[in-house]
């Protein structure tokens, strides 16, 4: 018997991830993953509960206070301006159906992460992309219109280029009708954090993630700071959708990468070496890259086509990522990995040249 129960099924174009493998050689170079492991401090909780997990069979802390009170002294805030959850995606989500709820279109980038749209058609929120300039920058006089919401990834991506903190401050002043929200993905890399700026403004939300410099994407651990009325916000969509929004392996993992701070640093500024590195000798083989404030590099060739180049690696067991869409089908966006990795990648590279 045919129904009409699928006219009720929802019709959305879903994100697309980088492409993944099974093979172990594969040299995964697309999903801005950090190449060294987490803070060894990390290894020591998941060695506690091998040893004894009786802890699991009850509920994690739902106020996630280990982790909130980390961040808050990492970041020098109180507890009440820290929301966590399961990875930026989840926190930039709830942040969605938390302050998003005009009738008015909420803005970003035209070349931003592909999540955002995938949002808006999900909970049903009308936005406007603002299109950045020749060199994919954004202008904050283009958000200076009424708007419902404003979201702006500070390094964006996967441009990798990062604004200066008068930027924020520019947006904000201008839309003191509007949350902001900077998604601050990649700022360890490069970028200086717009939190300090969230005292001040109390419609101003940052977001940051544990997945790139902290080395913890399998462990999908994200954070917002924010003024107390926009957390208490977020808690009560967090409470209303899913209480136990963490578990309690994720919080004292979190707990521990944020107090191993020298290893943060340390892992950082390798990654930050290799980068620019890299970027020099990408220039040297004839590409024009972007200066980056990311993990990442945003690449086009002044002869070869980018998605042959993309090609061309895959069958060397090298995976980059290739954007198939408008103004950037002829760019690449290259993670930065170990230095051996890298330079199997440059070797490459000259193969497909000669």
């Amino acid at each position: 018997m045919q129904g009409k129960w699928r006219e009720n099924l929802i019709k959305i174009k879903p994100y697309v991830a980088g492409e993944q493998s099974n093979d172990k050689d594969m040299i995964k170079l697309n999903a801005n993953e950090n190449p060294y492991p987490p803070s060894p401090q990390v290894k020591k909780v998941f060695e506690k509960y091998a040893q004894n997990s009786d802890g699991l069979k009850k509920y994690p802390n739902s106020d996630s206070i280990i982790l909130k009170d980390a961040i808050a002294q990492r970041y020098n805030v109180n507890r009440n301006n820290v929301f966590v959850g399961n990875g930026s995606d989840d926190v930039i989500a709830l942040s969605f159906m938390a302050f998003f709820n005009s009738d008015k279109p909420i803005l970003y980038p035209d070349i931003t992460y592909s999540f955002y749209p995938v949002w808006c058609s999900l909970i049903k929120i009308p936005y406007k992309t603002i299109p950045v300039d020749e060199n994919f920058e954004i202008h904050a006089e283009d958000y200076y219109t009424e708007n419902g919401g404003i979201i702006i990834p500070n390094p964006n991506a996967p441009t990798s280029i990062c604004k200066p903190l008068d930027f924020v401050i520019d947006i904000v002043e201008h839309n003191p009708d509007s949350v902001v929200i900077i998604d601050e993905a990649y700022v360890d890399f490069g970028g200086e954090s717009a939190v300090e700026l969230t005292k001040k403004y109390e419609n101003l939300l940052v977001t940051q993630t544990f997945s790139k410099s902290r080395s913890l994407a399998g462990m999908r651990i994200g954070f917002a700071i924010g003024s107390e009325e926009l957390i208490a916000t977020l808690e009560t969509v967090k409470n209303s959708y899913n209480s136990y929004v963490m578990d309690s392996i994720a919080l004292e993992v979190g707990t521990a990468s944020v107090n191993d701070e020298e290893y943060f640093k340390e892992c950082v500024n390798k990654v930050i070496a290799t980068r620019e590195r890299v970027r020099d000798e990408l220039i040297a083989l004839g590409f024009d890259v972007k200066k980056s404030a990311t993990n990442f590099l945003f690449a086009t060739h002044k002869e070869y086509s980018a998605k042959e180049i993309f090609e061309y690696l895959k069958t060397k067991k090298i995976f980059i990522r290739y954007f198939n869409v408008p103004r950037i089908d002829n760019y690449l966006r290259i993670s930065i990995g170990r230095d051996e990795e890298m330079d199997k990648m440059i070797a490459a590279m000259k193969e497909f040249f000669i």
